[in-house]
């Protein structure tokens, strides 16, 4: 028996070796993945419970990104600071510059660059946002030395496309210390935003703003889902955080 599971553990560790060589991970059983993502996760210093990062075919491989909470966490515990943007507009190209330090005195720029031809009003203000969104996170996950996507890239991609997975709650590999793997990705089930955090979300909004209509497409864009029924509680705080991050005067 103890040479079965020796061997099973080779297998998997060798399976995941080779995604990881491969740059494709669309071979690893559902187990395998979760393994290979709380790995991801731990290399860098992230919870993996929060669901920093999610699964997108690219090229025809199977690899993630990150997501909002990836790079939120990321600028927290590496101690990234963004200290300064550049904005440009080039006929109907708008750009943003981001400069960020790490504490020990690194530094990095990203530009982040949408368009904005024949845009207007609030469809004009949620581009400029997503620029200077797109501009932080890449620098940040540039000067943290992590080469991926992040989620506001993958929508200008033309052949990028959500897989179809479906993983089902697994019991954690012995000794890793977690009991409870339902809020990883592709888990069967997840905690939906409550009432508050929805009233929370469309108050900010309309402080800002003022039209709830273009809060709705500001989220179609931001988070692929008009309906705030839809978010989980932790796609919720994202949203209310990147809003009162606004709110303080600070690029989302």
């Amino acid at each position: 028996m103890n040479d079965q599971v020796a061997l099973a553990k080779h297998d998997a560790a060798s399976a995941i070796e080779q995604a990881v060589i491969n740059g494709n991970i669309a071979g690893l059983t559902p187990e395998q993945r979760v393994v290979y993502y709380r790995n991801v996760c731990d290399s860098v210093g992230l919870n993996p419970f929060t669901k920093p990062f999610d699964y997108i075919i690219l090229n025809s491989k199977l690899t993630l990104y990150a997501k909002k909470d990836a790079t939120d966490q990321l600028r927290d515990k590496r101690k990234v600071n963004i200290v300064k943007l550049e904005r440009e507009r080039m006929e109907d190209i708008y750009t943003v510059t981001a400069y960020a330090v790490t504490a020990d005195g690194r530094q990095d720029s990203s530009i982040g660059a949408v368009s904005i031809a024949g845009l207007r009003g609030d469809a004009l203000a949620n581009a400029i946002m997503k620029a200077e969104t797109k501009a932080k996170r890449r620098v940040t996950l540039s000067i943290c030395g992590l080469g991926m996507l992040d989620e506001t890239e993958i929508e200008t991609i033309p052949d990028a496309r959500a897989p179809q997975i479906t993983v089902k709650t697994v019991e954690p590999p012995a000794g890793n210390g977690h009991d409870d793997f339902e809020d990883m990705p592709g888990a069967q089930t997840e905690r939906k935003c409550t009432e508050q955090q929805r009233k929370m979300m469309f108050s900010v909004w309309k402080k800002l703003y003022g039209d709830v209509d273009g809060f709705r497409t500001w989220l179609k864009e931001n988070y692929h889902t008009e309906h705030t029924s839809e978010f989980t509680m932790a796609q919720a705080s994202s949203v209310i955080e990147a809003l009162q991050d606004v709110e303080a005067g600070q690029p989302a």
